[in-house]
């Protein structure tokens, strides 16, 4: 499901891309886009997902349907409550907020402030909804249900597709089509996860009740979760207010090439995440030190063997996948060069991004929040002060290699703490798997390179010429790297969590 999800996100783009290009309605969009975007993963899936995923993955271990469906109505009135009286704040000082994300646009782009604050008032409540649809998504998955929190999503990709095609000419400005999108998507997601409470047994009776004892503990679990799962996400931000004082397009070229980053972090270190963190917790109020390290060490195993061959083949197929995916319509060459650059930075960090992904659960599941904190504040000042050294030289594509690098280092600080606490171990076979992975890596370099022809040829095709292309190098690649590990002899039972 997430697969499908991260797949029609591509398409999602695609459509946007060819309607509206890297112009600069475009980045006043994805300003007020990433604006409540940002603070749902940073409060939402970030945060609160995981300070509400232990705490009630206990409640469940330990007590009775009775107690749990309390704490499910509390934590939905407290955080119903505290997130509408945000979004009416939120809504009314638009023009702060924009001129706080991306204060170039107030120094000088005063035609792009003025739509990314207008734009910004209506695409601001989908924080309330979709955090209410996260807080739904974290019950469903604590009681194993993945695939529906998996599939929401595509609800998103479809309503931004939808407004584009059908609702954009509508408009004076047609891009604000994709503001009520993201609007109308929110609502269609908080909707249709609540049947699926309704089978548990658990559909939310919201109360305010910020003075019960789950909600208080979930409260001070959220307060230092709140760098420590999403740091990731804060130095994106970075990159976005700094890129609004370079040339227009810079915001846009950042976006694209974060997109495909996205789609195997999204697919599969966002995935093996959401599904061990209830499991770790589980773990642990059961007391299972053992099978907690064993699922640790597999999701860093899991990990390796599908960060590593993403993070080279997008490095190798940067500007074909921005030619093949965005160059139709308003896209032009210069904005395919442009994000190409900036992708193969981000894709440098892949695999620290999703590290990063895996090894935070083991600190959340043990409702230990302070240990990531103290490492996030470090690699957010490491990444600012690496945003500053290298903009000047290197434009946006600086800051993509910025936060490249202070993600390794957030997600070594990380695996250093695990290892210290005894929380992860080791667990037999690590040289061999090294081996494998080593003669297969240098086997999906081989076949990308034989089958991949120029950047101008790319260029000068037609969408069958480009998609039947990529498809080819993509399967090739993807085909010899398994047949290789399998040769090698690895078998999954191998990594079985």
């Amino acid at each position: 499901m997430t697969l499908f999800s991260r797949v029609l996100g591509l398409v999602r783009d695609v459509v946007i891309a060819s309607y509206f290009g890297a112009s600069g309605s475009a980045d006043a969009f994805f300003i007020a886009f990433k604006i409540p975007n940002f603070m749902r993963r940073l409060f939402a899936e970030g945060a609160f997902s995981q300070a509400f995923i232990p705490v009630l993955s206990e409640y469940r271990e330990r007590q009775d349907h009775a107690a749990v469906q309390q704490l499910v109505d509390r934590v939905a009135g407290t955080l119903g409550f505290i997130l509408l009286m945000v979004t009416i704040v939120a809504v009314l000082a638009a023009p702060v907020l924009t001129a706080v994300f991306a204060p170039g646009f107030y120094t000088g782009h005063s035609d792009k402030f003025q739509l990314a604050s207008e734009m910004l008032r209506i695409t601001f409540p989908y924080l309330l909804l979709i955090s209410l649809t996260a807080f739904s998504g974290a019950i469903l998955n604590t009681y194993g249900r993945f695939a529906i929190p998996a599939f929401t999503p595509v609800l998103l990709n479809i309503c931004l597709i939808g407004s584009a095609v059908f609702l954009s000419p509508m408009f004076d400005e047609p891009i604000v089509a994709l503001a009520w999108g993201v609007l109308m998507a929110g609502t269609v997601q908080l909707v249709f996860q609540l049947p699926f409470l309704a089978h548990l047994k658990l559909l939310p009776k919201p109360v305010f009740g910020w003075q019960d004892e789950g909600v208080q503990r979930i409260l001070k679990l959220m307060l230092p979760a709140l760098f420590g799962v999403s740091v990731a996400q804060i130095n994106l931000l970075l990159d976005t207010v700094l890129a609004s004082f370079l040339q227009t397009g810079s915001v846009s070229w950042l976006y694209y090439s974060d997109r495909l980053t996205e789609l195997p972090l999204g697919v599969f270190g966002i995935a093996i995440s959401t599904v061990i963190l209830p499991s770790l917790a589980r773990k642990h109020a059961s007391r299972s030190a053992k099978e907690f390290a064993h699922t640790l060490d597999w999701a860093v195993r899991m990990i390796l063997l599908i960060g590593l061959p993403a993070s080279l083949a997008l490095i190798l197929l940067a500007e074909p996948l921005i030619i093949t995916l965005f160059k139709y319509g308003e896209l032009t060459a210069r904005d395919v060069a442009m994000s190409a650059m900036s992708l193969q930075a981000y894709a440098c960090g892949l695999l620290a991004f999703m590290l990063i992904k895996v090894l935070a659960p083991g600190y959340f599941s043990r409702q230990d929040m302070k240990t990531p904190v103290k490492i996030a504040v470090q690699a957010m000042v490491a990444n600012m002060i690496l945003n500053l050294l290298l903009i000047w030289n290197f434009q946006h594509v600086g800051l993509a290699m910025a936060t490249a690098l202070s993600a390794f280092l957030n997600a070594g600080m990380l695996l250093r703490g695990l290892i210290k606490e005894g929380v992860f171990k080791w667990q037999p076979g690590w040289m061999l798997l090294l081996i494998r992975l080593f003669l297969a890596l240098f086997a999906l370099l081989a076949v990308i390179v034989w089958l991949s022809p120029p950047a101008d040829i790319w260029m000068a095709g037609d969408v069958w010429m480009r998609v039947r292309q990529m498809l080819l190098v993509v399967v090739g690649g993807g085909a010899a790297y398994v047949c290789v590990l399998l040769l090698a002899g690895l078998r999954l039972g191998h990594i079985r969590a």
